[in-house]
């Protein structure tokens, strides 16, 4: 079949591979139909070193089941399914308390024993607890939107949840890629009144004013944080959902939010070591929390938002492309050309 390899920083290929099979019972094989390239996917095609086995690439997909192991029980062949970004059995203790990503049993995609969705085929681990079918007749317009709860989608109402977003609360988002719309997207069916969304490119913010931003912040730094305190009243947001991963994300987020606030990560983080004392978290009594989206916690709950038309996430999705063209994917998403692109394998 044809997959993505990385090879390296920036070095993107449509590589034959061998078809997956079924290694354990609980297996399912899907044929890709829908696939995406995510921001943190730009985080290796900027920064892998040489890999001469070449790593696989994505992390989102919805696919038709092809084959079923001996033990998959809630699964037919021919049903389409949502794949999140990563895989668990909805067995254990963690998937019992809602933290599917840390799941005994669990892991990612993106490697090279499961393999990654930018691909024709998938095989996807502890199919019955991963897993969540689509209705048979689901019209195919909204499948672009079906894949966001994936990831991008349900990334964002994660950081929302985790920040305790609620009616009354003045939530700021900082980030104008596909997650931080997506957080004020979900902001905003958390009841969130004042939605601040912090960007600097027009056609994105647009978007984001569409989903329920109420004001936009181009600013960056120190600029970007007496912005944000000024719309405020000097106060700074309940919560602050940082969509971006980087340093300065986490400095401004610091900045802005109000003394016992709530900063919540979902952007990954590309550094260890970073701020908690006086100055930043602690003299504010400010509370950090985040981490990966606990997609499948969420997933069947999301699902009749998007089938019934109660939100778009999909909107996301400016570019569409063949598997084939996947280099020019990247590139149009690095090059920021591109806010995030479909794949149709």
């Amino acid at each position: 079949m044809r997959a993505t390899m990385m090879y390296g920083a920036g070095d993107v290929r449509v590589a034959e591979v061998a078809d997956p099979t079924i290694v354990e019972p609980t297996d399912a094989i899907i044929r890709v139909t829908y696939a995406c390239v995510c921001g943190s996917d730009l985080h290796p095609y900027h920064q892998l070193d040489e890999t001469p086995e070449g790593r696989p690439m994505g992390h989102e997909a919805i696919g038709v089941i092809e084959e079923l192991g001996s033990d998959v029980a809630s699964l037919s062949v021919g049903d389409t399914v949502i794949v999140p970004f990563a895989f668990s059995d909805g067995t254990c203790s963690f998937c019992r308390d809602g933290i599917t990503t840390s799941c005994v049993h669990g892991g990612f995609f993106d490697g090279l024993e499961t393999g990654a969705t930018q691909a024709e085929r998938l095989r996807v681990p502890h199919a019955d607890g991963t897993a969540v079918v689509i209705p048979a007749g689901t019209d195919e317009s909204l499948m672009p939107s079906l894949l966001t709860l994936s990831d991008v989608y349900l990334t964002g109402h994660h950081a929302a949840v985790r920040g305790g977003v609620e009616p009354g609360k003045t939530v700021a988002v900082i980030g104008d890629g596909a997650v931080g719309l997506s957080a004020v997207l979900a902001a905003k069916q958390l009841g969130a009144e004042t939605i601040v969304l912090m960007g600097r490119h027009e056609s994105r913010t647009d978007l984001g004013r569409e989903f329920g931003a109420t004001h936009v912040v181009a600013e960056r730094g120190e600029q970007g944080i007496a912005k944000v305190l000024e719309l405020t009243g000097g106060e700074g947001a309940h919560v602050v959902l940082e969509a971006v991963g980087h340093m300065p994300a986490y400095e401004q987020s610091y900045g802005i939010v109000r003394p016992g606030g709530t900063i919540s990560r979902v952007g990954v983080p590309q550094y260890e070591d970073a701020p908690v004392g006086f100055a930043s978290l602690f003299g504010k009594n400010v509370t950090l929390t985040g981490g990966p989206a606990t997609v499948r916690a969420y997933l069947e709950a999301a699902l009749p938002l998007v089938l019934d038309g109660i939100i778009e996430p999909g909107r996301v999705f400016d570019r569409e492309l063949p598997l084939d063209q996947i280099p020019e994917a990247y590139r149009l998403m690095d090059s920021r050309e591109a806010l995030k692109v479909l794949i149709r394998p």
